[in-house]
């Protein structure tokens, strides 16, 4: 399994809501509010197999939730 990070940038006023959502989802391991440019940081785990799918995963389910403006997603090669 390999841990993916992704960021999201709400709509103003809509980060709890857009957090509620996605944890409904059940696919994130974590996810925390955020201060900065991003609202919203997740860490989800795929497959290795997988990874060519995070972004399908990250359009269709996460960046198309209603008060999401923007997503940046962090793959992750080596924990030290």
């Amino acid at each position: 399994m390999k841990p993916v990070f992704v960021q999201l940038q709400c709509a103003p006023g809509k980060t709890y809501e857009v957090a509620d959502a996605i944890w409904e989802l059940e696919i994130v391991s974590e996810l925390y509010s955020t201060s900065g440019e991003f609202d919203l940081l997740m860490k989800l785990y795929v497959e290795s197999d997988d990874l060519e799918d995070i972004g399908k995963l990250v359009n269709e389910k996460i960046a198309s939730l209603p008060g999401v403006r923007r997503s940046l997603t962090t793959l992750t090669f080596k924990a030290f």
